[in-house]
């Protein structure tokens, strides 16, 4: 849960060898989380039955602890009307086709959802995000992917689309982004759009045309995730500009673990019969399962004795590649 909270800084693990002691909790806040916490996992005084709330949520699939993370992150949950608050918002996402099982992670990610005015806050913004170009008919799938985009101010969304137009983005297109990556509104313009940015910049980047491809890019940290991956290219021979061209042509390249993904395809890049220059050209290379398609179809080209180019042995469907691989084993026949 912290991971997905968190995306796409997960949480840094402290890297010292005494554990740090928590922080002695406020009295106050303590006792008011206790409160919520009980409050609603505990018995009704009146009906002998369990809460309102708990009973609600609970036909949704959801267990008492998990109640009760929801009360410690945000008390305050505890205190809405069942019937004048959670149900009412619970009911509207449902309407707008968010599926049964999903509603729990999104209560659990933002809670505060349901204590915000559907008349006066969440349908206006709703209705202010469609005139900025989301797809209203994927509401759910938008709601799903970042709750907390419905609990932004309107100048903290402005202030995010402004950055986006400065760059070149077209109104449409702006669109399409906050559809596809609704995130992109929880970062800070200064602190993560613009330096990224910048950075991207100096490789000799369009920002405009990397914003729309993979905006994902522009919530990972410049020195953790971005500059690590640059250094790798450069000690591996690739020049900015080279880096540039691969980013350009495959704006996932950076959202990759380089211990996981791209070292270990690396290394078996150095395998292949192919040069170096031949990942600037295809640099999607690194976005296939190495053990699922990469090894098994390099393995049959490589035993038929033909030459195929990389994109080629990669990228075609299963039908396709094998019948390009059989017209090059019978012209190689022929030759």
């Amino acid at each position: 849960m912290d991971v997905v909270e968190n995306y796409p800084n997960p949480p840094v693990k402290d890297k010292s060898d005494a554990p740090i002691p928590p922080p002695n909790p406020s009295p106050a806040v303590d006792s008011k989380k206790v409160k919520a916490v009980s409050r609603v996992s505990g018995i009704d005084p009146a009906e002998g039955n369990l809460r309102p709330h708990i009973a609600y949520l609970m036909e949704f699939g959801m267990n008492t602890d998990q109640v009760r993370t929801i009360m410690r992150r945000f008390p305050a949950f505890a205190y809405y009307s069942l019937e004048g608050k959670i149900k009412p918002v619970v009911e509207f996402f449902l309407e707008l086709g968010v599926p049964k099982e999903k509603i729990l992670i999104i209560l659990t990610k933002r809670p505060q959802l349901c204590g915000i005015s559907l008349s006066k806050n969440l349908k206006p913004t709703m209705k202010f995000f469609e005139s900025l170009g989301v797809d209203k008919e994927q509401w759910a799938k938008v709601i799903y992917r970042f709750p907390a985009l419905l609990t932004y101010s309107t100048q903290k969304i402005n202030e995010s689309v402004d950055f986006l137009r400065e760059f070149g983005v077209s109104e449409e297109n702006i669109g399409k982004i906050l559809t596809r990556c609704p995130n992109i509104i929880g970062y800070s313009v200064e602190d993560n759009l613009r330096p990224t940015a910048m950075y991207f910049r100096s490789l000799g980047v369009d920002v405009g045309i990397l914003l729309f491809n993979c905006p994902q890019n522009f919530g990972l940290s410049i020195e953790a995730n971005i500059k690590p991956i640059t250094q790798f290219f450069l000690e591996r021979g690739y020049t900015m500009e080279e880096i540039g061209i691969m980013i350009m042509r495959y704006g996932m390249l950076y959202t990759f673990s380089l211990t996981e993904n791209l070292m270990p395809k690396w290394d078996y890049f150095l395998t292949m019969d192919y040069p170096k220059s031949e990942l600037v050209k295809f640099p999607q290379f690194f976005g296939y399962s190495l053990e699922q398609r990469i090894k098994p179809r390099y393995a049959r080209v490589k035993n038929s004795g033909v030459k195929l180019l990389l994109n080629q042995v990669l990228s075609l469907s299963s039908s396709n590649f094998e019948e390009v691989l059989r017209k090059k084993i019978k012209k190689m026949q022929v030759d």
